[in-house]
């Protein structure tokens, strides 16, 4: 069978009216009717019951359909591969976002590449970095925002912004009372922190020494993310650690709740990129990266584009 008796088929049994399903295909009644009947004739089946009120799918009728369905569905998927290869701003872009960093990224970046590229809609997941890493590899992905450390075989990556971290603690804590805090200083505190699995979490635990130490983080109370944290810092539980564009997108609230910068050298972590080395639509990196570049999260500091140099 060819696309178009497909397409005339499948027609037909939506709309059960020779005279309409001709319309919707842009053809005579007659053209449509006389290519079903050679269907027909030609694998000696009866899809289609025919009465002056309508038309019934027989039981064959309504496989043959189905399968016709995909086939088309198929053919025209093949159709914006063609497109997409001729313009890689032509069709949706699949990108993976952690956790902690899609709340205060993607309301920035989803109007700013709308603008760049109307025709490349996103398709969004949010998950863990080792979940979205195999998703990246197996190609169910195109692209990922994640944060370093990080390293795949056949995966080359580039950082779009540093952000620092900072500190959160109920105001009138003892740390508020300085400007600046240093990451010793959460020693012994009633730490808050993402449940394991987390990368964030293990960025935090690295960055203070202190933490690190065998039995640092005993006792830590954990959040399933970065607002519970807040909410259970608000409610005076603990201090914690947090993204810097997560403290700058909060709801001020600074009778409840104090932000505090570290001592430099801030805790930092380097935002990346990632893409597999044999992308076909490399352009369509390059402007998603620009569009985070010029429209990054509140409290990150962009890194321009650079020459070319990827990492992998």
């Amino acid at each position: 069978m060819t696309l178009t008796e497909l397409r005339y088929i499948v027609t037909l049994a939506h709309e059960r009216h020779f005279g309409r399903a001709a319309e919707k295909c842009h053809v005579s009644q007659p053209t449509l009717s006389v290519a079903v009947q050679k269907v027909e004739k030609r694998y000696r089946m009866i899809l289609f019951e025919r009465s002056a009120a309508e038309v019934r799918l027989t039981a064959i009728g309504e496989q043959i359909v189905r399968q016709a369905e995909r086939v088309l569905e198929e053919a025209h998927r093949l159709r914006e591969i063609a497109e997409q290869g001729q313009d890689p701003l032509l069709g949706p872009l699949r990108l993976g976002v952690i956790y902690t960093i899609a709340p205060y990224l993607l309301p920035r970046l989803i109007p700013m590449l709308n603008s760049r590229a109307p025709k490349m809609p996103l398709y969004l997941q949010e998950n863990f970095t080792v979940n979205l890493a195999a998703q990246l590899r197996r190609g169910d992905l195109d692209a990922i925002i994640v944060a370093l450390p990080f390293a795949e075989p056949g995966i080359v990556w580039q950082v779009v912004y540093d952000e620092p971290f900072c500190v959160v603690a109920p105001a009138g804590h003892p740390l508020t009372s300085q400007a600046l805090v240093d990451p010793d200083e959460l020693a012994g505190e009633n730490l808050l922190l993402l449940g394991s699995g987390n990368c964030f979490r293990d960025q935090v635990v690295q960055a203070c020494p202190q933490l690190a130490a065998p039995g640092g983080i005993d006792g830590a109370l954990e959040g399933s993310s970065l607002e519970t944290v807040r909410y259970m810092v608000l409610g005076g539980v603990g201090v914690s650690v947090v993204p810097a564009s997560a403290a700058a997108s909060w709801p001020e609230d600074r009778e409840r709740l104090q932000v505090r910068q570290f001592r430099q050298p801030s805790p930092s972590r380097e935002v990346i990129i990632a893409w597999r080395a044999t992308f076909p639509r490399p352009q369509a990196i390059d402007v998603l990266r620009a569009a985070i570049v010029d429209a990054p999260p509140p409290g990150v500091r962009s890194r321009p584009m650079p020459a070319k140099s990827f990492n992998g």
